[in-house]
């Protein structure tokens, strides 16, 4: 298992957070954000901004849906953004402190993903990956924690290309491929197959590449990916060099891979 626990995920919220927010204190504004060149400095510290006012509207109303969120105003100026960032931020932490973990919460995950501890673990890897934003948009890239970018390996692989929402089927080849963390002896493993189903607004699927997360099936993979932890989660979030990434195996899993690892995840 990769999962930390609820005070080591609030304790990387509080961290990364405040390093995202140190990061961009020193940029200016306009700065781009090589890994999201759609935003510079002043809208990365914004859209953080953002995610974490939500999710505190969710907790602090748990366990209703947020169909009574309301998105908070940007201010003018840059100074006034991070000053909003920082107060959002604490009010965030503050509400999710005071939360078990346990309890019941909205989540736009699984039916079995609907607690409070949602929030904890994805948000500590939001907080992680928008401060290596912050961090590459101000050339100043420090290491990721290797726990958390272990736990994000597999967030990413799990959550974030590998959910099976209700209404979908996943139908599984007989090939696996294993994401291999050098440095913690880590690996996730995942079956690829075809998503097929039908969403609630009507979208059709049929038989798109995917892959779920698995137990290691008990025989070789047909294709490893090899790399540190912070590698792997950065080069998962798009935003790290594949050169620091080691793939081997057979070429067809590879382009199969490929195709669902080139989605967006932001």
């Amino acid at each position: 298992m990769t999962r930390l626990d609820a005070v080591a995920y609030l304790t990387h919220i509080r961290t990364e957070s405040a390093r995202f927010a140190e990061v961009l204190e020193a940029c200016p504004p306009d700065t781009r954000v090589p890994s999201c060149p759609d935003w510079d400095a002043a809208d990365l510290a914004w859209h953080l901004t953002g995610v974490q006012h939500f999710w505190e509207h969710v907790i602090s109303h748990r366990p209703a849906p947020p169909e009574t969120y309301t998105e908070p105003e940007r201010p003018a100026t840059y100074a006034e953004v991070l000053a909003t960032f920082r107060a959002t931020h604490a009010a965030f932490v503050a509400t999710l402190e005071a939360a078990d973990p346990a309890d019941p919460a909205w989540s736009w995950s699984t039916p079995d993903d609907q607690r409070v501890a949602f929030t904890y673990r994805r948000q500590a890897h939001e907080a992680l990956i928008h401060r290596l934003d912050a961090e590459l948009t101000a050339g100043q890239v420090t290491d990721l924690p290797a726990a958390l970018a272990t736990d994000g390996v597999e967030e990413a692989l799990a959550v974030m290309y590998g959910a099976l929402p209700p209404w979908g089927r996943f139908d599984p080849y007989p090939r696996y491929a294993e994401f291999r963390a050098t440095d913690t002896a880590t690996s996730i493993w995942v079956q690829v197959g075809t998503f097929s189903g039908t969403s609630p607004e009507g979208k059709v699927y049929d038989g798109e590449p995917d892959q779920h997360v698995v137990v290691a099936p008990g025989s070789p993979a047909d294709l490893i990916v090899t790399g540190t932890a912070a590698d792997l989660d950065a080069w998962l979030w798009h935003r790290g060099s594949a050169d620091r990434v080691r793939i081997t195996g057979d070429d067809a899993v590879r382009a199969h891979v490929a195709m669902v690892l080139g989605q967006a995840i932001d």
